[in-house]
């Protein structure tokens, strides 16, 4: 029987190798907290990115597998630096964040605990301070709006930085930043 990181060390990042090993992991659960450590390996930098990507699949197509590992997910998502790995793992926190805040008769509810919440406000306010691509930041910014609703410091906080980059921000930027401070104001 193949091992997980055979399922995820593929020589190319096509969608389809992407979407096998995430198959190959729906199918065997009991890797996943192999899989998040993978995905924070700071000495095996090209099988991050790849975990990332499994990982993002997984949870595309069934979240709650990582709902009994949130407390593994969480403790090292700030560690990450290469944008291939940060993209993931944005793309999983804002899913994370739209379940927990938002009814969904898809999906349940992920646990996530006061400490979840602490961590994810500083690696999202990492993720837009450090400059990272819109792909990150844009999550970023829908999670910590999400947060704000709940933690009442975070909206003054995040609107005070969207308006500060917004003259400098891509297209991709400026859109969800002015949507995002929209929302802020009108709350």
């Amino acid at each position: 029987m193949p091992n997980l990181l055979a399922q995820i060390n593929y020589a190319k990042a096509y969608r389809a190798n992407r979407l096998a090993g995430a198959q190959w992991v729906i199918e065997h659960p009991e890797t996943i907290p192999e899989l998040i450590d993978y995905v924070y390996l700071e000495n095996q930098k090209e099988i991050t990115h790849k975990a990332a990507w499994v990982l993002e699949f997984v949870v595309i197509e069934n979240p709650s597998l990582l709902y009994n590992h949130l407390d593994l997910f969480f403790e090292r998502i700030t560690f990450p630096e290469k944008e291939q790995t940060v993209r993931p793992l944005a793309n999983i926190a804002e899913k994370l964040c739209l379940a927990h805040y938002k009814a969904s008769k898809k999906h349940s509810k992920p646990p996530l605990t006061a400490a979840h919440k602490e961590i994810l406000t500083e690696a999202c306010f990492d993720w837009i301070i450090e400059d990272k691509k819109v792909a990150c930041t844009a999550r970023a910014m829908t999670c910590l709006y999400l947060l704000g609703t709940e933690i009442e410091w975070i909206h003054p906080e995040l609107k005070v930085i969207l308006t500060q980059k917004l003259p400098s921000g891509s297209a991709g930027y400026k859109n969800r930043a002015q949507k995002i401070i929209e929302k802020i104001s009108s709350r």
